[in-house]
Parts: C-alpha cells; structure tokens; sequence
C-alpha cells in the first residue's frame, strides 16, 4: 500500500507560496536592517523561528511551516510594516495574504 503524502495548499496551483512568504521574510530581515528599532522582542523571537537559510529550505520543500508562521502573523506582520511606512513589506505580505494565506 503505497502513503499518500498530503500537502495542504496543493490547491493553491501556480502560485508559488512558499517564495511569496519568503519575499515577506526578505522584507522583514531589510526592515529590521533599515531600521533596527522595529525589531523587537516579538520580532526577535518571531526570527528565531526562521531558519537562516529559509530559502534552501523552500526549495528543497522542507520548513512548510515556515509558511504557516507568517500566515499566522500576517495581521501582526502587516503592523509593522504600516508602522513603519515599508511600502515594499506591505505589497508582498498583501500578496501571500491574498493568494496564500
């Protein structure tokens, strides 16, 4: 009998997720670059969970959770951003929100 392995947003046909999230971890990371006064104990341990090379890890189609992550901040993600005035975060995280969350 052979398992089928089950991917819960394989629904989600052409639209690349896990990159889109990583373009919101990209964001993230240059934001807190930019201004390294938006990272603060939320976002630190928020990164924490991260692994460094998240982008290896989409594409060899491990860390899927890593996309659950910022599904589950999208809101919390996107104040940031707003607070901060970081047009380039808004765009991509309404982006993942839209077509992936």
């Amino acid at each position: 009998m052979v398992e089928e392995v089950k991917d819960r947003y394989i629904t989600f046909n052409n639209i690349d997720c896990y990159e889109n999230a990583a373009l919101v971890l990209d964001s993230m990371i240059e934001l807190f670059e930019k201004q390294p006064e938006s990272k603060n104990q939320l976002w630190q341990k928020f990164m924490e969970k991260i692994p460094e090379n998240y982008r290896e890890e989409f594409a060899k189609g491990e860390e899927k959770d890593t996309l659950y992550l910022v599904c589950a901040n999208v809101f919390y993600i996107s104040d940031l951003f707003e607070e901060y005035d970081f047009d380039k975060g808004i765009e991509v995280l309404d982006q993942v929100e839209l077509e992936c969350c």
